[in-house]
């Protein structure tokens, strides 16, 4: 990954970055403010269920929180788990599990998925549920690992387990110390009543390397304007490139990547038209089938022109090179005008939009540390 970490490098200068790699400042004070509310509510919480992108079990936990999270019973839940690669997060559970930390791959949207995490919830209450009549659970992450899409899924769970007349949309818990209003929370048993409440997302004020911070903003925990979609695009194609993804897509038809390296020797011209999103117009072709098209045209792009690299890829250089190449090709791929102004930044926003949503293929970001640590 030399060739990745040295073009990174080049030119983060505006993002924040000192020269050696420092720390990016991406830390809006409502933010700052969700923080100190957190700490106060961590400080009566019985459990705090930590949501952090199975793509990234590291790189997106918040590390501003974790001494305070360190002395929390606390459930690490991975989700987006659908996106990530399960051979690599079987071993990142048993990561987790060597450092007797409990850890859940979810799915926030799969009520089946959401239900085995409220089970682990409650059996590692089941000490205190005895003594306590209320017990409080928090729920945390940084933005866009899928909090809010979790807490939707417990709120549907907790209205189907109570009588028509006790559900509702929100339950007032109370004012919590330090805390002047009331915190909102939804009620998901009883007898004794375990509350989820409904937190803020909040993001590190800090983020400690280059590297961390473009895996954030590639899995769009990190504003794309931030950092500008075509150097998160750039950094996505160092990491598919460096780790031979390309060329494991063997499900590619291999004539269709023999016509598609025929059609890139060719010059083209390229009109608006070809832009249009409708393509019901076209005779059998759907939206889906719209779709499959472009992932196939996308991955052959890059097969080939991976295939065909003789460079060294660990070469800042040669890696830059490559890439080139490949923007050229997707900008062909995806069918963008070669006169667009804005066609590096359009090629970015749509390769990143397949990468998100899973079409590229399953993958976890974060490699798995060779030994276990405290968990962060």
């Amino acid at each position: 990954m030399g060739g990745v970490r040295s073009m990174v490098k080049k030119g983060l200068g505006e993002m924040g970055f000192n020269k050696g790699g420092g720390a990016i400042n991406w830390f809006p004070g409502h933010m700052a403010a969700a923080t100190r509310a957190i700490r106060h509510r961590l400080k009566v919480s019985d459990l705090v269920i930590e949501v952090r992108d199975a793509r990234l079990p590291l790189s997106s936990a918040n590390e501003d929180l974790q001494p305070s999270l360190s002395g929390k019973r606390r459930v690490i839940a991975l989700n987006k788990k659908d996106l990530a690669n399960p051979n690599i997060m079987h071993k990142w559970t048993h990561y987790f599990d060597s450092c007797k930390q409990d850890c859940i791959s979810i799915n926030a949207h799969s009520r089946s998925s959401v239900k085995k995490l409220l089970e682990l919830v409650e059996l590692k209450l089941r000490e205190v549920i005895s003594r306590e009549p209320t017990l409080l659970v928090m729920v945390v992450g940084v933005p866009n690992v899928g909090k809010s899409a979790l807490i939707n899924s417990i709120h549907q769970i907790a209205t189907s387990r109570f009588p028509v007349q006790e559900k509702m949309k929100r339950a007032t818990v109370g004012p919590l110390p330090g805390v002047t209003q009331d915190i909102a929370g939804f009620k998901i048993a009883h007898q004794p009543s375990i509350y989820v409440l409904d937190t803020p997302g909040v993001l590190v004020p800090s983020i400690p390397d280059i590297e961390t911070g473009l895996k954030l903003a590639l899995a769009g925990s990190v504003k794309d304007s931030v950092v500008g979609e075509e150097r998160i695009a750039q950094y996505l194609l160092a990491v598919l490139n460096t780790r031979s993804t390309p060329l494991h897509w063997r499900h590619l038809n291999n004539r269709r990547i023999e016509e598609l390296r025929n059609e890139y020797e060719d010059k083209h011209d390229y009109n608006l038209k070809d832009l249009l999103p409708n393509k019901r117009k076209l005779p059998n072709r759907s939206d889906v089938k719209y779709i499959e098209d472009l992932v196939t045209e996308v991955q052959c792009a890059l097969h080939v022109t991976l295939s065909e690299f003789n460079g060294n890829l660990e070469e800042e250089n040669d890696l830059e090179s490559l890439i080139e190449q490949q923007f050229e090709k997707l900008q062909k791929a995806m069918k963008i005008p070669h006169k667009a102004s804005e066609a590096r930044t359009m090629v970015s926003k749509k390769l990143l939009t397949l990468f998100r949503t899973g079409k590229l293929g399953p993958f976890i970001l974060d490699d798995v540390p060779d030994s276990p640590n405290p968990v962060s």
